[in-house]
């Protein structure tokens, strides 16, 4: 059975990074998520998170966010 919802913990490993960090990617809309009791993101909004911003500086998703907002 293949995976459809990861939890924040699952797509922190898949992104070699720590939760909080999946969690400013959720907060500032960068990845879409659902809320279901926690947080889960569907495996096609990782897929097209990584194709979205492949080759973008998002160290501070924050930032990041006010520039994309902001063009």
């Amino acid at each position: 059975m293949e995976t459809v919802l990861y939890t924040v913990k699952e797509v922190s490993e898949l992104f070699h990074t720590n939760p909080t960090y999946i969690y400013a990617l959720i907060k500032t809309g960068l990845l879409p998520a659902l809320k279901l009791g926690s947080y889960k993101i569907r495996k096609e909004a990782v897929d097209n998170f990584l194709k979205q911003y492949e080759g973008s500086d998002l160290s501070d998703p924050v930032e990041f966010a006010k520039k994309q907002i902001s063009s």
